[in-house]
C-alpha cells in the first residue's frame, strides 16, 4: 500500500499516521442517522465525509467493513432520560406500527444517500435489531458494579466509573466540570447523580416500543446500541469510530465509558469527527426556520433556496471544505459549487477527446502525487479539488494545442482524473448521465445550437454566430471556441 494516510484522532487531539490494527483490514463503525424524520442538509456532511473515508481506505488496498447504523430506538430528546421516543411519539399520533414509521424514513434516507453518490457501508445494523447485545452488555457493565438498577430502570454510574478509570477522555471534560454545569431535574430522584445515563429504562405504560429484560419491560438507552453493534461486528478492538462533532459530548463519550467498563478497555483507536454545517453563519435548526430537507434542496422548494441544486452540486460544495472545519451553506456557496463541478466535469469530458502526440510536455504523475498527498494529509479534499482544477487548466492547453502529451502520459492522466474524480471523491457526471437516461433537456439543447453556430461560421454569417453565442451567454451558458469546434459551460 502506497498510501501513509494521517487522521487527526480527536482522541489524542492530534494528526497519527493510521496504522490499522489488522493490516491490511480495516473496521470502521460511523454513527448513522435517526430515522424519525426526512434526511436533511445536516446528514449529508458526515454521510459524505465517511464515504470519502471509505473510499480512499478502499482504493488504497484496504479490506474494510464500515458499519454504519441505524437509530430506531431509543432515541429520546435533549436528554437521553428525558421524553417519548421520537418513532413511539410519531407512530402513536399518526396510528401506525413504529417499525412502519422506522421503515418509511429508512428507506427515504438510504434513497437520498444514493443520490448524493454514498456508498452502501458493509453492514447497517439497526438498534431495534440487537436488543439482546444491549442487554448482555448491561449485565457485563453490572457485574462489574459500574450500574445500578432503581425501579427498573438501569442506569450508569460515572462517579464509580471516574474512580478507576477517566470520564471525559474524548471531550477534554473532567468530572468536576460536568458536575458545575449539570443541573438538578426534578422527578429524576432515582438517578444517584444528574449526570449519570440510562443503560436500560423502564417503559411506562403508554409507551409502545418495548422488550422484556432482567429488570423491566422497556428500552435502551441511546449510547448502548452503539457500544453493543460495534463490538459485535468489529470486535472488542477496531481502528476508526466517526460521526458528527455534535456527537462527541455525551453520546461518544457515553459510549467510551460503557465500552471500557464492559470490556476493561477503549475500542476504538482512532476517533475521527466532521464539523457542522451552519446557514448564513447560524446554526441549523427547526426553530429558526432554516432548517432545510434534502428534497427540498432537489427540489428548489424552500423559501430560502434561490433554485433547486442537483445531488452532485451538494457533494462537491460539501468536498469543497475540509471535514474539520465549519461548512457554510447559502445560495451563493452553492451556486459557486455548481458551477466549479460543471467546469471539473467539461475537464473530464474534454479529457476523453485528446489526441495524443508523440512526445509530452506535462507529466501528470505531478497530479497522481498531489492528490495522494492531499488526501493522506487527513482527507484534504479541498487540496485535491485544487490540483484537479489546475489540470483542467492543463487539459484546456493540451485541447487547443499550447501542450502536447505522448499515448503512455495520456492514459495515465485519464487514469489518474478518473480515480479521483470518480471513485475517490465520488462525484458523478449528471449532465452525461441524464442525456443517457432522457432526463437532460439542457445538453442536446446547447449542442444544437452549437452545431447551428458552427454551421453559420462555416456560411460566414457572423451575425447569426454572435446571436447564438450572445443568446447562450444571456442563459448563463459561456461558449469556448477552440480549433476543433467549441465548448460550453454554465456561467
Amino acid at each position: 500500500m502506497d498510501s501513509k494516510l494521517v487522521l487527526y484522532n480527536t482522541l489524542s487531539r492530534r494528526k497519527e499516521l493510521f496504522e490499522p490494527i489488522d493490516p491490511p483490514r480495516a473496521g470502521m463503525y460511523v454513527c448513522g442517522p435517526t430515522v424519525y424524520g426526512d434526511p436533511h442538509l445536516g446528514h449529508a456532511r458526515p454521510a459524505v465525509t465517511f464515504d470519502l473515508l471509505f473510499r480512499y481506505l478502499k482504493a488504497s488496498g484496504y479490506k474494510v467493513r464500515y458499519v454504519r447504523n441505524i437509530t430506531d430506538v431509543g432515541h429520546l430528546e435533549h436528554d437521553a432520560d428525558q421524553g417519548e421516543d421520537k418513532i413511539a411519539r410519531k407512530a402513536r399520533l399518526e396510528q401506525l406500527e413504529p417499525m412502519e414509521v422506522a421503515h418509511y424514513y429508512t428507506e427515504r434516507y438510504r434513497r437520498a444517500m444514493d443520490r448524493l453518490g454514498v456508498l452502501s457501508p458493509s453492514i447497517e445494523p439497526c438498534a431495534s435489531g440487537h436488543i439482546i447485545e444491549q442487554i448482555q452488555m448491561i449485565e457485563r457493565i453490572l457485574a462489574d458494579g459500574y450500574a445500578y438498577v432503581v425501579n427498573g430502570s438501569v442506569y450508569f454510574d460515572v462517579e464509580r466509573y471516574n474512580r478507576d478509570f477517566r470520564y471525559g477522555i474524548l471531550s477534554g471534560r473532567n468530572l468536576e466540570d460536568i458536575v458545575a454545569n449539570t443541573r438538578e431535574l426534578d422527578g429524576q430522584s432515582e438517578k444517584r447523580h444528574s449526570y449519570d445515563f440510562a443503560l436500560w429504562k423502564k417503559a411506562s405504560p403508554e409507551h409502545i416500543m418495548r422488550w422484556p429484560s432482567p429488570w423491566s419491560d422497556g428500552f435502551p438507552g441511546w449510547h448502548m446500541e452503539c457500544s453493543a453493534m460495534s463490538t459485535k461486528y468489529l470486535g472488542e478492538r477496531f481502528d476508526i469510530h466517526g460521526g458528527g462533532m455534535d456527537l462527541m459530548f455525551p453520546h461518544h463519550e457515553c459510549e467510551i465509558a460503557q465500552s471500557t467498563a464492559a470490556l476493561g478497555h477503549g475500542s476504538a483507536n482512532y476517533w475521527v469527527h466532521n464539523n457542522m454545517i451552519t446557514i448564513n453563519g447560524q446554526k441549523m435548526g427547526k426553530s429558526l426556520g432554516n432548517f432545510i430537507t434534502l428534497e427540498e434542496l432537489f427540489t428548489g422548494s424552500h423559501r430560502l433556496l434561490a433554485q433547486a441544486y442537483s445531488p452532485m452540486t451538494i457533494r462537491f460544495f460539501v468536498l469543497q471544505a475540509h471535514y474539520r472545519s465549519t461548512l457554510d451553506f447559502s445560495n451563493e456557496a452553492l451556486q459557486a459549487a455548481e458551477k466549479g463541478l460543471d467546469r471539473l466535469m467539461k475537464g473530464v469530458e474534454t479529457l476523453g477527446k485528446l489526441r495524443p502526440s508523440a512526445a509530452s510536455t506535462v507529466d501528470p504523475a505531478e497530479l497522481e502525487r498531489r492528490c495522494r498527498e492531499a488526501m493522506d494529509d487527513d482527507l484534504n479534499s479541498p487540496m485535491v479539488i485544487s490540483a484537479l482544477f489546475d489540470w483542467v487548466r492543463t487539459i484546456n492547453q493540451l485541447a487547443e494545442g499550447q501542450q502536447h502529451i505522448s499515448e503512455e502520459d495520456l492514459e495515465r492522466l485519464r487514469a489518474t482524473v478518473h480515480r479521483y474524480v470518480f471513485d475517490i471523491l465520488g462525484l458523478r457526471d449528471e449532465k452525461a448521465a441524464g442525456a443517457a437516461t432522457g432526463r437532460d433537456y439542457v445538453t442536446p439543447l446547447v449542442e444544437m445550437l452549437l452545431a447551428m453556430r458552427l454551421q453559420a461560421k462555416a456560411d460566414k454569417d457572423w451575425a447569426a454566430s454572435d446571436r447564438i453565442r450572445d443568446g447562450l451567454a444571456a442563459a448563463g451558458i459561456r461558449v469556448k471556441d477552440r480549433k476543433d469546434g467549441s465548448d460550453w459551460e454554465l456561467e
